[in-house]
């Protein structure tokens, strides 16, 4: 009896994932779908491969002997893939990119649609931490990310590598100066994004690891808004250089951290199975342009 290799899929994307929504969403097709399809395999093979269909799922004897044989024959798929090259064709349809970077999700959605305008792209923002949180629900296809955590199931391509910028009005006695040291913050009010911010984290790193204590803090959440607040005159920020756009109310200087270095890398992550991809292959091309250009954006002192 030949098996049915979009029922096998279901399966393994179901014992994958632990439940059948979160793998629904990571193959983008319905739940029913993905159930039926499991439903049928069990049913034409005449074996029970999950105990119920209540989360969170358990594999029978059955299943775990079945998943241990689907994981060798995906992982043989990915190799078939990479041996006969690249895929082929154009990519279309929609693709779900998460970024926890402003200027680099715009940037990779321009090149993106640029040379494939059958792509709809749909951007979703948040914080490292958050963006890699809905990549593993699958509720995007594809995160760009900062400082990721290392995970099997993910495939990394180096996107960006950042350092650390002083925000400050464009009155304020610092501005002469080329690069601010990271002392001279003793003296000020530092405005700061939320915890689980990559930047509040690697600022806060800089400034302890300087034994530096800032006069006071203020958290403002998000970057538009510490931005208002330092063109407001209320303190000063802390951004990485690619945070950093024009803006005639402020200046950007160079962090001077002195021998210690706080370079912020930056990644683009998609789920390892569909890293061969037609759509992520697109994305990855544009990951590389992006690299290989070294386009930092670093803003122009005011």
């Amino acid at each position: 009896m030949t098996v049915n290799f979009q029922h096998l899929r279901a399966f393994h994307a179901i014992a994958s994932d632990g439940g059948v929504s979160r793998a629904a969403r990571r193959l983008n097709v319905s739940q029913p779908t993905l159930s039926q399809q499991l439903k049928a395999l069990e049913a034409r093979h005449g074996v029970a491969l999950f105990e119920s269909r209540k989360a969170p799922l358990t594999l029978t004897s059955s299943g775990r002997e079945l998943f241990a044989l689907t994981q060798r024959l995906f992982a043989t798929i990915s190799d078939v893939d990479h041996m006969l090259g690249e895929p082929k064709g154009a990519p279309a349809g929609m693709l779900r990119l998460g970024s926890d970077n402003p200027y680099y999700a715009a940037k990779t959605v321009e090149l993106l649609r640029r040379r494939h305008p059958a792509v709809d792209v749909q951007v979703r923002m948040g914080n490292a931490r958050e963006v890699m949180r809905w990549l593993a629900d699958a509720h995007i296809d594809a995160a760009l990310a900062s400082d990721p955590p290392a995970d099997g199931n993910f495939s990394y391509e180096p996107l960006i590598s950042d350092a650390l910028a002083c925000a400050l009005p464009t009155d304020h006695p610092l501005v002469t100066r080329d690069r601010i040291e990271v002392a001279a913050l003793a003296d000020e009010t530092l405005l700061v994004r939320e915890p689980g911010s990559k930047t509040r984290a690697f600022a806060e790193r800089a400034l302890a690891e300087a034994g530096i204590t800032p006069r006071a803090t203020i958290e403002l959440h998000s970057r538009e808004t510490i931005r208002e607040g330092i063109a407001l005159g209320m303190g000063i920020g802390l951004f990485f250089s690619t945070e950093c756009p024009p803006d005639p109310r402020i200046a950007y200087r160079p962090l001077d951290t002195g021998e210690r270095s706080y370079l912020l890398r930056g990644y683009l992550v998609c789920q390892t199975e569909r890293r061969r991809a037609t759509m992520m292959y697109a994305l990855r091309a544009v990951a590389a342009e992006i690299r290989d250009r070294g386009q930092a954006a670093i803003a122009a002192p005011v």
